[in-house]
């Protein structure tokens, strides 16, 4: 089969690759789409923690796939030819956080195109915890799969906001404009928050921001932030800060943006080698603010993303910028990376220009 290979820092390789089989209690899927995301480019870096030296592994996380092999013992559920949306992080069942329902945050948690296989390719094989833990979701067939494979990052979005407890007379600021960050205004709005101002430097990603609903976008290289907040907020500044941008300037300004009692989530994640901000305590101290981190999704946050994408509560399909077939998989890297494009779907329909 073909698959899109990392073998090392900036040596991602569509090629071919062994194509999975399914033992006892596992399942084969066919790839449908694939999205990439920040993970996936951080991987390709070089820069992930689960992708060390001398790791030969397919990533991708962000999947909607058919059911192509049964292994033996596979109970009624599943059928060949079923779709499926894949949540992607398993725990090892047992632990604390496992038994909260916080996969994701498990110790010992694998997860599809981190720790194992992925989904950049025309085959994918999940384990048998996979299947215990209930991570393959079957949805509406009539759907696009390209859209349903966002549930993934969405869910994600929804995880974060859960820590901001949003209010509906609440003003929220989001700093970074990617598809994260679309996102947010996405989910946001469907939350009823009040006001939603973001803040970047792309113009083209501030107007798809003001599109998805955002009421205001600040462009940080022509305006003040902090006057624009104020002004927006009658002085009292933003009661909901998310900084999903990878800048630490953006989070270590977070604090002086918000509001007495302002809740702030630092969503995105810095650079392993300068993980280090700097925070004025006092500010925290003295307005009572609630400064959160989170990090990835549970299963159960994927079920709820489902739900609200299957039953268009929220319509991620214009954030879907292209679609690329799986074996032009670096060049849809390289689309991505320019930043010309918001979410790019591969695709597993061999040559067909979608």
């Amino acid at each position: 089969m073909i698959a899109a290979v990392y073998h090392g820092p900036e040596d991602l390789r569509v090629e071919q690759w062994p194509t999975p089989s399914a033992a006892a209690g596992e399942i084969v899927l066919r790839m449908e789409y694939a999205s990439i995301c920040a993970t996936d480019l951080r991987i390709i870096r070089g820069a992930h923690r689960k992708y060390g030296p001398g790791t030969v592994r397919v990533p991708g996380h962000e999947v909607v796939a058919t059911i192509a092999e049964l292994g033996s013992g596979v109970n009624g559920r599943y059928q060949v030819g079923q779709r499926v949306f894949v949540a992607p992080n398993i725990g090892c069942g047992h632990c604390l956080q496992c038994r909260r329902g916080q996969n994701n945050l498990c110790a010992d948690y694998s997860a599809l195109g981190i720790t194992m296989d992925g989904a950049f390719a025309e085959f994918i094989k999940v384990p048998a915890a996979f299947l215990e833990q209930d991570n393959l979701i079957p949805f509406d067939p009539s759907l696009d799969g390209a859209e349903i494979a966002l549930a993934e990052p969405f869910a994600c979005v929804l995880h974060g906001q859960d820590a901001l407890r949003i209010g509906s007379e609440d003003v929220l600021l989001i700093m970074g404009p990617g598809p994260i960050g679309i996102m947010h205004v996405i989910a946001a709005r469907a939350a009823g928050v009040k006001k939603i101002v973001v803040s970047g430097k792309s113009p083209e990603r501030l107007q798809m921001a003001m599109a998805a609903g955002a009421d205001r976008v600040v462009n940080i290289l022509e305006e003040t932030l902090r006057n624009v907040i104020a002004a927006e907020t009658e002085g009292r500044g933003a009661d909901l800060i998310v900084v999903a941008t990878g800048v630490r300037e953006a989070a270590e300004e977070a604090p002086a943006l918000a509001a007495i009692r302002g809740r702030v989530n630092l969503f995105a994640g810095l650079p392993s080698k300068e993980p280090t901000i700097s925070l004025d305590a006092n500010l925290i101290h003295y307005k009572e603010l609630i400064v959160t981190g989170t990090t990835g999704c549970s299963t159960d946050d994927c079920r709820r993303s489902l739900e609200m994408i299957s039953s268009g509560v929220v319509d991620l399909a214009p954030l879907i910028s292209a679609r690329y077939s799986l074996d032009r998989a670096t060049e849809a890297i390289g689309a991505v990376r320019a930043g010309s494009v918001l979410k790019v779907a591969l695709h597993n329909r061999g040559k067909e220009d979608l």
